[in-house]
């Protein structure tokens, strides 16, 4: 490490143990804000634990809602394991916040309370501290469906429940998980972030149709290469600026460029370009950074994704999709049922990609109707939310011990 990373290295550590000593003096100074005990003589039923920092923050975000509808039945808390997280969340979440900076913490919150159902969006490591405790029912419900690998990691064995969006992801179990039961395992919920209607920040130009294009993050490993921002964001782009029939809502994944510095330097000569061409442009072109994942499936008109949730949480609305082929012979491609059907985009069609998206706009059929069901069951309005809020509440009421039991470390 030459001196000019080391000292890099240094200041940003510095950096971030200043901003935890804050924001633990910050927790410290409104006790009241982050306590444990819901209003009047009920207990918490349930819990999401999130351990993660804001960096991936996205993937709690998405349930909020579908679980402040959960609220409206039984007490929920969301159990938080870093401080910056929790001051932050506490503004935005409308579920109460727990802060819980050691594992007493949280034997403390369930000898207190009656938490019957632990939900889980994502595979931290940290998971597994909560999940020595025997007496909640762990559920995993991630952040998003999808054919990445990630969806059928060998730890969902880990979990009491898997909530799985259809049969596609059950057969998807089946197939890649010995010893898992994806029957007895898991319980059908559909999508229910497809039944919030999420107010858009933007004005679009209301003549023009508007196309989404969201990548995923380059990944953290060969198998999950999935990211399209440097092998078809540049021409894809350029393509649809400059045709100027079209508005353009850049969406990236939040991670984007942690793991990958040319990704990261493409995404910013991207945004600078789409940015300073919307000065100029009649069409509405954003790049959107925008907190809420939801507003942009309403937007647009078609969506130019990669292998990732974004495409199938779009895939529920049944307008027109693309995704991008990856570049990268060591990703991870599924022969599945979505994957063979919904048209592909290659970096040389995105070369081409606003003649393309012209094409797709101007098929009129309902060919994706039995995959949708496929993958996420009943799609009519309300369907998935009052899925998703049966199963959690038949688990809260059956999982009910008497006493909390804590395994061995």
């Amino acid at each position: 490490m030459n001196l000019i990373s080391a000292t890099r290295s240094i200041t940003k550590f510095a950096s971030k143990k200043i901003r935890n000593r804050r924001n633990q003096e910050s927790i410290a100074s409104r006790p009241s804000i982050f306590s444990f005990s819901p209003q009047g003589d009920q207990k918490y039923r349930g819990a999401l634990y999130f351990a993660d920092g804001m960096v991936n923050a996205y993937q709690a975000r998405q349930w909020f809602e579908p679980l402040r509808q959960l609220a409206n039945r039984t007490p929920l808390v969301v159990i938080v394991r870093n401080a910056e997280t929790a001051v932050q969340l506490q503004k935005e979440c409308p579920l109460p916040i727990f802060y819980a900076k050691t594992i007493g913490d949280i034997e403390m919150l369930l000898e207190e309370q009656e938490i019957d159902a632990v939900f889980y969006v994502n595979q931290n490591i940290r998971n597994f501290q909560m999940m020595r405790f025997n007496r909640p029912a762990h559920i995993f419900i991630s952040h998003g469906e999808s054919e990445k690998a990630y969806m059928w990691s060998n730890q969902l064995k880990a979990y009491d429940y898997v909530f799985s969006a259809g049969e596609a992801a059950r057969e998807r179990l089946g197939k890649n998980l010995s010893g898992f039961d994806p029957v007895q395992r898991t319980r059908l919920i559909g999508r229910p972030q497809i039944d919030v209607n999420y107010e858009s920040p933007v004005n679009l130009n209301p003549n023009l149709p508007t196309v989404l294009y969201a990548p995923t993050w380059e990944g953290d490993r060969p198998s999950m290469s999935y990211g399209s921002v440097s092998s078809h964001g540049k021409s894809l782009i350029s393509s649809l600026v400059a045709n100027g029939g079209y508005n353009v809502i850049f969406r990236p994944h939040p991670r984007s460029g942690i793991n990958n510095i040319q990704y990261r330097e493409d995404l910013l000569t991207l945004k600078k370009e789409l940015l300073l061409a919307n000065t100029s442009s009649s069409a509405t072109l954003v790049y959107d950074e925008s907190p809420q994942w939801g507003w942009q499936w309403t937007a647009a008109d078609i969506c130019i994704t990669d292998i990732s949730a974004v495409a199938y949480d779009f895939l529920a609305t049944g307008k027109p999709l693309m995704i991008t082929t990856p570049v990268s012979q060591q990703a991870t491609v599924d022969d599945s049922p979505a994957l063979l059907r919904v048209p592909s985009l290659s970096t040389t069609e995105a070369q081409n990609a606003a003649a393309i998206v012209g094409s797709r706009l101007e098929v009129q059929d309902d060919s994706y109707a039995d995959l949708v069901a496929h993958y996420f069951g009943d799609t009519q309005p309300g369907a998935s939310m009052q899925r998703f809020i049966t199963s959690s509440m038949e688990i809260i009421k059956g999982e009910n011990h008497s006493s909390t039991s804590v395994q061995e470390a």
